[in-house]
């Protein structure tokens, strides 16, 4: 490129360093021809000079203004950019090179892209809530399940300070810590704001010199702690169960020992009492074992075909005569307008557990309901589905407590319950034998009106 430029100019130096030797031998007037002669060939060299740099300078000046364009846009972030040159020359590998840098950088800005949704898309997915803060608790990044669990909305979160979206100011503590220390913290919180929700808090500072933010993770254990709740109620009702009467059969055994088993007017009665309190806590025992066993799913079903029917009246005669020292009415018939009174029906069951299902709704149903009240057992078929309900117009269930009355143990009316008797566990075996039978059990009632239970098990013909 500059072998153009330099030619020229030689061309002309040489020019001037003949005409100049041929000046030095001629005569004054040759020499004034020969000096306008110089000035005219110095005039048109400087001319074709100035004319060949500038054309060259254009040459020269395009690819690198569009090279530097090209820069300035991969600068902003257009990875796009290839410059196009036919040049042989330096300038030709220096477009090149260029290409081959911007090809390179995009495949490497693609791969991060690919990356950064790939991970995002994980961190979405993960049960565990998860945020991350800059040094100046900022939001970088929230996944789905931290917005559920701070109860958070999902526009225009990034960029803000946590402060700012979350009010709580143990939390806020915490990770004021982990941003000053780098070893991680961990605490179990309590957000009034997301019903009471029981959070374990993660916080750990990202590496870096000074600090670069945190990264909060986010665990709930509102379930794990109401199971543990439930736990310790269980283990305390339990407790409560045996002590009754076992303190009454120490009682017994220690008046008996006293002397009373020489009083042949009372001692009968010591014993019978004794007696009671052993079936009270053999049953408590045996229903314990049964729930412990369909839990585990040890208990072996034998699945045959039942006549709801027939099961269903020979239940209701087993209660009847304690229905009726009772005044109370009971009844069982087939559901009006569901299935024609001499049909049969069947359901795909374990006998055994069907009448025990029975038996506990229909003896609790006897306990629970006034005397001269009623008491219906219905059955018939809906949606491939042995429909069962046993009404009653007794003193009904509270609103909220429906949705405890299938726990171990849990008692509307503790005062009551422990005067008519039972373990408190009828209820939830029922539930869990209707579970492993592939059914579902639900509750209806109203306060002074009565309280209807309905069992859905699955149907054994097409």
């Amino acid at each position: 490129m500059f072998q153009k430029v330099f030619v020229p100019f030689a061309i002309v130096f040489l020019g001037i360093l003949v005409i100049l030797g041929i000046f030095l031998t001629q005569t004054d007037l040759e020499r004034s021809y020969i000096i306008k002669i110089m000035l005219l060939i110095g005039i048109i060299g400087i001319g074709l000079i100035a004319f060949e740099s500038n054309r060259i300078s254009k040459v020269i000046a395009l690819p690198l203004e569009e090279l530097s364009m090209g820069i300035q846009r991969v600068g902003l972030g257009d990875d796009n950019q290839r410059i196009l040159s036919d040049d042989q020359g330096t300038l030709g590998n220096l477009m090149r090179s260029f290409n081959r840098m911007t090809e390179r950088l995009e495949d490497k800005v693609s791969k991060l892209e690919e990356d950064r949704q790939q991970l995002r898309t994980i961190l979405s997915g993960m049960v565990e809530g998860v945020v991350a803060l800059d040094a100046n608790q900022r939001v970088l990044f929230v996944n789905d399940r931290a917005l559920i669990l701070l109860d958070l909305q999902s526009h225009a979160l990034e960029g803000k300070r946590l402060w700012e979206l979350v009010r709580n100011r143990e939390m806020m503590d915490l990770v004021e810590e982990a941003l000053r220390q780098p070893e991680p913290k961990r605490k179990e919180l309590t957000f009034a704001t997301s019903g009471n929700r029981s959070l374990t808090l993660h916080a750990a500072r990202l590496p870096g010199n000074p600090t670069r933010g945190a990264v909060l993770v986010l665990h709930d254990t509102t379930e794990l702690r109401r199971l543990e709740r439930l736990r310790q109620e269980f283990v305390a009702n339990v407790s409560h169960e045996l002590k009754t009467p076992l303190a009454v059969i120490k009682v017994c055994a220690e008046t008996l020992l006293d002397g009373a088993v020489e009083d042949c007017e009372n001692r009968l009665r010591f014993l019978e009492q004794i007696l009671e309190q052993s079936e009270r806590l053999n049953n408590l025992i045996m229903d314990l074992l049964s729930i412990a066993r369909i839990e585990a799913e040890t208990e072996l079903f034998d699945f045959i075909w039942v006549p709801v029917k027939e099961v269903v009246e020979q239940c209701v005669n087993r209660h009847r005569d304690r229905a009726t020292q009772r005044s109370i009415s009971i009844n069982a018939f087939p559901m009006e307008g569901s299935l024609h009174p001499d049909q049969d029906l069947e359901c795909l069951v374990d006998e055994e557990a069907f009448v025990q299902i029975l038996d506990n709704l229909v003896d609790n149903a006897v306990k629970y309901t006034p005397e001269h009240g009623t008491i219906t057992v219905q059955w018939g078929l809906e949606n491939k589905y042995v429909i069962i309900q046993v009404l009653d117009n007794g003193i009904g269930i509270p609103e909220s407590d429906l949705p405890r009355i299938f726990e171990r143990f849990y008692r509307v009316d503790k005062a009551r319950s422990r005067e008519v008797g039972g373990t408190g566990l009828g209820l939830s075996i029922v539930k869990h034998l209707v579970q492993a039978m592939k059914g579902s059990i639900s509750a209806n009632s109203q306060v002074g009106k009565g309280t209807t239970f309905t069992v859905r098990l699955p149907y054994a013909k097409d």
